[in-house]
């Protein structure tokens, strides 16, 4: 029975703007090359409030170096950015640069191909860099961007944007459960008036006196 490769058949597109060809590398360790290019983002490049467009242009600098078990890819990333503040939810944009540096392991290299599941490997020659840039540009974006570090936000009972008004305020508000109580102030019924009691009391007391002075 011929014995099954353990070596899948490549799957990556030779023609896909973030795949590399090696080939001119030679497997000759020490043998390097540089590239400049320009490729498309991907989808879903980047996190809930912020990332790169799709189809925006990642700007790549990056080396090319065979060593002995595979080709370490070395490079910069520059990506624009759009999204949202998370606090005044105003539009964002800028641009982020990010340094990546990655071993591709040859797929006949560690023990017939048994890479570690977390190394990257070449398919035949190919590399795919997506990953590598998921991992150097998504991870390292904020999860609450801001438009800027002391942006105040929005008013949290109208929704006014507080940059605009930097005296914005509103009334303290009454607490729910006392707010019945309002309508209540200064109608409840006098009670008895013990001071015109004892007015009262001395009065009669005085009218006594005087019948029996009489």
């Amino acid at each position: 029975m011929p014995h099954e490769s353990r070596n899948p058949l490549t799957r990556l597109d030779p023609n896909a703007p973030l795949v590399l060809d090696t080939r001119a590398l030679g497997r000759q360790p020490g043998s390097s090359r540089e590239e400049t290019l320009s490729a498309p983002a991907p989808e879903d490049f980047g996190v809930e409030m912020v990332g790169v467009p799709a189809g925006a242009a990642i700007e790549l600098d990056i080396r090319l170096e065979a060593v002995l078990e595979g080709v370490l890819v070395t490079g910069t990333a520059t990506v624009p950015l759009e999204g949202e503040c998370a606090r005044c939810l105003d539009p964002i944009a800028s641009t982020f640069e990010a340094d990546f540096q990655e071993l591709f392991v040859y797929d006949d290299t560690r023990s017939g191909g048994n890479a570690e599941d977390d190394e990257l490997r070449l398919e035949g020659d190919l590399i795919d860099l997506e990953p590598v840039l998921r991992d150097a540009v998504v991870l390292a974006l904020p999860l609450s961007p801001l438009c800027r570090d002391d942006c105040p936000g929005l008013c949290p009972d109208c929704g006014a944007r507080l940059a605009d008004q930097p005296g914005h305020r509103h009334d303290d508000a009454v607490d729910p459960r006392w707010a019945a109580l309002q309508g209540l102030e200064g109608d409840t019924p006098a009670g008895p008036d013990r001071g015109s009691g004892s007015n009262g009391s001395r009065g009669t007391a005085d009218r006594r006196e005087r019948r029996q002075e009489g």
